[in-house]
């Protein structure tokens, strides 16, 4: 349970950072975007092994760039889930996606992930 809360602390955090910095993505406060991180992890954990399985034949002949098109897809899903979040296009949703998950990983090397219980 730790790790899950580190992750969704660090996604929120992320998501926080990365509305600043971008045009085009707009977070109300800070509990849309514990929000967006707890739906969009859990879409990310669900509902997109699913869609890579049934997508195999079209990833494999675009070489892998129709994961992109998976991803776009979850970040606008969070959008139409969780009010107080809104992704303005295509491209906003590509790059809010870099974007979080690069700063995702950087908070979470800082916060350290918690030692697993014996």
């Amino acid at each position: 349970m730790g790790k899950f809360f580190t992750k969704t602390i660090a996604t929120a955090l992320a998501v926080l950072l990365v509305a600043y910095l971008m045009k085009g993505v707009t977070v109300d406060n800070t509990i849309t975007a514990l929000l967006v991180a707890l739906v969009l992890g859990l879409l990310n954990n669900f509902v997109k092994p699913i869609l890579v399985v049934l997508t195999i034949p079209i990833t494999v002949f675009t070489l892998g760039l129709f994961l992109i098109l998976i991803n776009i897809f979850i970040i606008f899903t969070v959008s139409e889930i969780v009010p107080g979040f809104h992704v303005s296009g295509w491209f906003t949703a590509f790059l809010f996606g870099i974007l979080v998950s690069f700063f995702t990983s950087i908070i979470e090397s800082i916060l350290g992930t918690p030692a697993p219980k014996n």
